[in-house]
């Protein structure tokens, strides 16, 4: 193990990590310093213990990057595995907290960064953040219950509450689906505890085509026991378990006994989703305030959109929930004609996930039997998200290099690999941005063919007077818009995130709102060469000045897996292209017997213009920098592209090819990190 990686640390500055860490992102700037003072970077090599079971507690620990497998063993020494732990999850806390003995060993699965508290550190940031000690005792203490009827068979549970301000919101249907999704999508056990007024008839039973066969946990029985609850469970044959709760109006024992049974299930289910009740009562609170997450569903339209405002507002002032806790669903099962920037601003809320209406005559079970509906798939990404495996897939810089995407495509495609956002900058944001609208690599290849008759890169060259550069951009701009059209973010398939560059700010930008054409010209846009786009009110450029390989905004939206396509070449790349070269035009005119053609040919060859010089020196700058970003991704292919010149932008096949070969190389790679 290694005291410290100095290195990396500049690179990912502790500050980005403890972002990424739900447990201090909520904290002040202030707060978030205190605690990075007292935060480091440790590198553990593959197979190293971090910790061992019955060790005393010593530090909290989060990965940064690798994996780590927590395990206990039986009485004949066999390891009993129970979860993978990835980027972003932390743990060791229970332990400090409890000042009890590690119940796991937790080892490294391969070289990994780690993010380690000391005890002593911790201890001494509990005291100086008390909302944080609260916060911990509120989301954590569910962990430490029930430890007397049976050991945990998980190292880890996340509850989901699923709420709504009104009735008939399309809560069960959605919390059956997230139930069903989440199981599928993770291989973790999920339950879904469906939550009914006793004088009501149970939704979910008939969903699950269960007909009568199933008990009903009385919670006002005065003599229920809750340690019987195993009794109740529905152990259903599609993937998913359930229970049926059925509570008395205004008896807060009922709701009491609801916490007890979740802290029950806790101990032996990865997702507990409750299908909740609408109604905001003191004891309804309680439930909320014990979940890792709540999802609001609404309709779009301006009353109900109020109504759940109200909701929020409420949970976040007078209950004081944290806003990362609360995720607004919007369901459009009712007809709005506003816009999402509308609808986000009834909220005063960012919306989470939109769920399209359900096409007329499908099941109810749309994850199971309609994988393909627009319904299911929203479904889908929302349970990949918060089931922490999301796939993120970056596209980095570099002109005809760029079109080496293509093939990496091509093979995503033929894998069915599931891709749940996607991030360009320069050629990057161009294919990306082909690919979020639905777009198949095949078709994106031939529109590249397009470029053959524009004489390639020159046939964008519309010359202007040198201020701020001396191309216009007016060609490369109504080539986009003839594909692009009047699409924006909101019609893309899966998320998309274009990397621009802030001209005074001389920082990166992202962008996920607006007209598409708009933020793919102002990531285009190499400065010296094209003038600065106007966006908005400011003046934006390529995105591989500041961003090459843009991991950085898929680590801050902690996406858990990140798969980054480099195509800049590295300084050594650039000298085996220069010495291959060279020895190629030697070979070819020994043959020739014309010694005296060499000196011309190879100054022929080696040729220079102005956008040469500037995207050579881009070039050296960039492969630095994408080098250090690469450090954020889990996976990087970087496709040769030795004997292609970045300004042949007539070889789009060739490129494609080499992006295909590189990623096959890697397949069985790409697919552990994508199944682990």
């Amino acid at each position: 193990m290694q005291q410290g990686v100095t290195g990396i640390m500049e690179l990912l500055k502790v500050g980005l990590i403890l972002n990424e860490i739900p447990l201090f992102s909520g904290l002040s700037r202030k707060e978030r310093a205190f605690v990075e003072q007292r935060s480091r970077i440790i590198e553990y090599k593959k197979n190293e213990i971090i910790y061992e079971e019955n060790s005393s507690p010593s530090a909290f620990y989060c990965i940064v990057s690798g994996r780590v497998v927590v395990f206990r063993k039986d009485r004949h020494g066999e390891e009993n595995i129970l979860e993978y732990l990835h980027r972003g999850k932390y743990f060791g806390i229970i332990s400090l907290l409890t000042a009890e003995p590690h119940s796991v060993t937790a080892r490294a699965l391969n070289d990994s960064l780690i993010l380690v508290i000391k005890k002593e550190d911790f201890d001494a940031i509990l005291q100086k953040i008390p909302a944080l000690a609260i916060d911990l005792s509120k989301t954590l203490c569910r962990r430490l219950k029930r430890k007397d009827i049976h050991e945990k068979t998980i190292f880890e549970s996340t509850i989901i509450s699923v709420f709504s301000s009104y009735a008939k919101a399309g809560k069960s249907v959605y919390a059956l689906n997230l139930a069903l999704s989440l199981g599928k999508e993770t291989h973790k056990t999920a339950i879904l505890l469906d939550i009914f007024a006793k004088d009501k008839i149970p939704t979910i039973p008939k969903k699950l085509a269960l007909e009568k066969d199933y008990r009903v946990f009385d919670l006002s029985f005065p003599r229920a026991e809750v340690s019987s609850i195993k009794e109740f469970i529905v152990k259903d044959s599609h993937g998913i378990d359930a229970v049926f709760l059925a509570y008395r109006q205004n008896e807060s024992d009922c709701f009491r006994r609801i916490l007890d049974i979740v802290s029950l299930l806790v101990n032996d289910y990865h997702y507990i989703i409750l299908d909740l009740p609408s109604a905001i009562e003191q004891q309804m609170v309680a439930i909320l305030n014990q979940s890792d997450l709540i999802h609001i569903l609404s309709s779009p339209t301006r009353f109900d959109l109020k109504r759940t405002r109200s909701l929020i507002d409420s949970l976040k002032n007078e209950y004081r929930f944290p806003a990362a806790k609360i995720r607004v669903i919007i369901n459009e099962y009712k007809f709005s004609d506003l816009t999402p920037q509308e609808r986000s601003k009834a909220l005063n809320q960012a919306i989470f996930a939109t769920l399209p209406k359900i096409e007329a005559g499908l099941s109810e079970r749309l994850v199971l039997e309609s994988p393909d509906s627009q319904y299911a798939r929203a479904i889908r990404r929302i349970a990949r998200q918060d089931g922490d495996c999301l796939v993120g897939l970056v596209l980095g810089v570099g002109v005809g290099y760029g079109f080496c995407h293509i093939g990496v495509l091509k093979v995503i495609e033929e894998e069915r690999m599931p891709i749940d956002i996607i991030c360009g900058a320069s050629i990057g944001a161009i294919i990306a941005s082909f690919w979020a609208l639905g777009i198949p690599s095949t078709e994106i290849l031939r529109i590249t063919q397009e470029l053959k008759t524009s004489r390639g890169i020159w046939g964008f060259m519309d010359l202007t007077f040198p201020f701020l550069g001396f191309i216009k951009g007016n060609k490369l701009y109504n080539f986009l818009k003839k594909h692009f059209g009047e699409k924006t973010f909101y019609d893309t398939k899966i998320p998309l995130k274009i990397i621009a560059s802030d001209v005074k700010r001389k920082e990166p930008r992202v962008l996920e709102k607006g007209l598409l054409v708009d933020a793919i010209m102002a990531s285009c846009t190499m400065p010296g060469v094209f003038k600065p786009f106007k966006f908005k009110e400011e003046l934006l450029f390529d995105g591989g000045v500041t961003n090459p390989l843009p991991t950085e905004p898929l680590f801050e939206m902690g996406v858990k897996k990140i798969i980054a396509v480099n195509v800049t070449p590295s300084r050594e790349d650039i000298v085996r292209q220069y010495e291959r070269l060279k020895e190629d035009i030697i070979v070819d005119e020994r043959e020739k017997k014309d010694w005296l053609g060499v000196r011309s040919h190879f100054l022929n060859k080696f040729k220079t213009n102005i956008l040469d010089i500037i995207f050579s020196s881009f070039e050296i700058m960039q492969s630095e920098v994408a080098k250090q970003e690469s450090q954020l991704a889990d996976i990087v292919l970087h496709p040769s592209t030795l004997g292609l010149h970045w300004l042949e932008l007539d070889k789009a096949a060739l490129f494609a090819a080499r992006g295909e070969e590189e990623m096959r190389r890697n397949l069985d790679k790409v697919w552990q990190l994508i199944k682990e």
